[in-house]
């Protein structure tokens, strides 16, 4: 089935359309919030938080604004960024037990292989040092553009202009 027959079958809610387009997007969705949340019970309760926003907001995806992948991609990230933002979330990571420190530092190993999966890390180490700065904040560890103008102590229109010069420094070394 291709991606334009399971979209018509979705937006007429069929459920077999459902688990297909789950079958094919759960894996690499669950990485992208996974790296994010860092936390594999939290990300499945975000992945299926998801599915469900896919489910019930279809309507809302127009093929001309851009592709499917990068709209369900948008909607995994959100949803990871508003999972690392909730109270309960931030709790429950001040109550870690200390078994969990110990998985922590084998994890932070991981997290790194995972995030160069498509090899951008390389890339991202070529730039500037203010770029890797702004970079790693914004898109690996899920800052908004005003939390990162806190964190560096910088004005939001510095940062955002950084961070465009740094986009385009990166598509000219990926020669995008």
């Amino acid at each position: 089935m291709t991606q334009d027959e399971l979209l018509v079958l979705i937006y007429k809610k069929d459920e077999k359309a459902f688990t297909h387009l789950y079958d094919m997007y759960s894996k690499s969705l669950f990485a992208v919030i996974n790296v994010l949340v860092k936390n594999r019970e939290e990300a499945e309760d975000v992945l299926q938080d998801v599915f469900v926003k896919i489910w019930k907001n279809i309507d809302s995806y127009h093929e001309s604004k851009g592709r499917f992948y990068t709209w369900i991609l948008n909607i995994a990230r959100n949803t990871s960024i508003d999972k690392l933002r909730s109270k309960n979330f931030n709790n429950s990571q001040k109550n870690l037990s200390s078994d969990n420190f110990v998985n922590l530092l084998d994890d932070s190993n991981k997290l790194v292989n995972k995030i160069d999966t498509i090899g951008i890390q390389e890339f991202v180490k070529k730039l500037k040092p203010k770029c890797i700065q702004i970079i790693d904040l914004l898109f690996f560890k899920g800052y908004t553009q005003q939390e990162a103008s806190d964190e560096l102590e910088i004005p939001l229109g510095t940062v955002k202009t950084h961070n465009r010069n740094c986009i385009n420094d990166l598509r000219n070394y990926l020669k995008v």
